[in-house]
């Protein structure tokens, strides 16, 4: 990609997109774009239409989703298949219609079966059912998936799709409502050691900043407690939801971020496709290949915020897939690996949370 080529980024405030937009400026390119969500709806089909006909980038970068954690998912299912639907549907069609040289769509490993061997492998695709609490947001990024690769046999597209593990890090989710099992766990922890240490201030001024189901800073002592024990914060427990069982794989966000450049800058379609006359299963999977149980995680985290209370574990609640490793062979012979071990990587994002307050 030339150094001046026009870049969109689709979701360039969230998570993911924020780094990806950080990581292309850092590495030269001149001309990255984004629109916040008040500036265009993606799931408004004429103003997407609009936006490509004025702006005509040459590359996109699809980061933008409609994403959540394992409560959000289980609550909100027809939001989470219908709303990222039609934002694939129309970025990844605007895109043909206005020749886009080159697309990345990030997906989300929750692609996978349930119960696929471990580790897995981008050939785990659709051989087995899906887990449960996910399953309308892991269809929306299959069919995602699969336009990408319909386009590009078609239509001879470059449309790259990639299937990030569990991601954290700067611009995380800490809404309790909707956020990851990262974010949320280390936002409970730092409220559960705020509750013991009796720095009602320091509460205030958290909740001041990310209110809890509308309780903010100007709350009730007692609204507060009310709506901090409904998370299972209190005064020297924290209660988390499922056993604790659960192997999971983190990637860094700004290691993401460097996948996804690397992949834009070195990666075609036809180094992935793959011989043999059915062509399928061409995306890559991003991640670590390192896991850890969401148990040793918690302590983890109790560790670097310092929260000296008990951790409870609430077996009523669900765990979800119980081990979900990617195989990222794929990744490593196109020349990527992983920079942030879990450790520092906890470490850097609490620093960044409490500098956010």
């Amino acid at each position: 990609m030339n150094k001046d080529a026009k870049i969109y980024v689709a979701g360039h405030r969230g998570l993911v997109g924020s780094a990806i937009k950080k990581n292309l400026e850092k590495r030269g390119y001149t001309n990255v774009i984004g629109r916040t969500h008040s500036e265009l709806d993606l799931l408004d089909a004429d103003a997407v239409r609009r936006f490509f006909d004025h702006e005509q980038p040459q590359y996109v970068v699809l980061a933008a989703a409609h994403v959540g954690g394992i409560m959000a998912n289980s609550r909100y299912r027809a939001d989470f298949i219908f709303k990222n639907l039609g934002i694939q549907q129309n970025i990844i069609g605007e895109s043909f219609a206005h020749g886009v040289e080159k697309l990345l769509f990030l997906g989300s490993t929750c692609i996978y079966p349930r119960e696929a061997p471990q580790p897995i492998s981008e050939n785990a695709l659709l051989t087995s059912p899906l887990e449960y609490t996910n399953e309308p947001y892991a269809i929306a990024k299959i069919a995602g998936l699969k336009m990408c690769e319909s386009f590009n046999l078609q239509y001879g597209t470059n449309y790259i799709a990639v299937m990030p593990t569990n991601l954290y890090g700067p611009n995380d989710n800490f809404n309790l409502e909707t956020s990851h099992v990262l974010p949320a766990m280390m936002r409970k922890m730092h409220l559960a050691r705020l509750v013991m240490d009796g720095d009602r201030e320091a509460l205030r001024k958290d909740l001041a900043r990310r209110p809890v189901e509308g309780v903010d800073g100007t709350a009730s002592d007692s609204d507060i407690d009310a709506v901090l024990n409904k998370y299972g914060i209190g005064n020297n427990t924290l209660c988390l939801w499922g056993t604790g069982a659960p192997l999971r794989e983190f990637l860094w966000s700004e290691d993401m971020a460097d996948a996804s450049v690397h992949i834009m800058e070195h990666v075609d379609f036809d180094d992935v496709r793959g011989p043999g006359p059915e062509t399928r299963n061409c995306h890559i999977n991003i991640g670590t290949g390192k896991e850890l149980s969401i148990k040793q995680l918690a302590m983890l985290i109790k560790q670097i915020s310092g929260y000296q209370g008990d951790i409870l574990w609430d077996n009523t609640k669900p765990d979800g897939t119980m081990r979900k490793l990617c195989d990222v062979s794929k990744l490593h012979s196109l020349g990527w690996q992983h920079k942030v071990e879990i450790d520092e990587g906890v470490e850097r994002l609490y620093r960044w949370y409490l500098s956010s307050l």
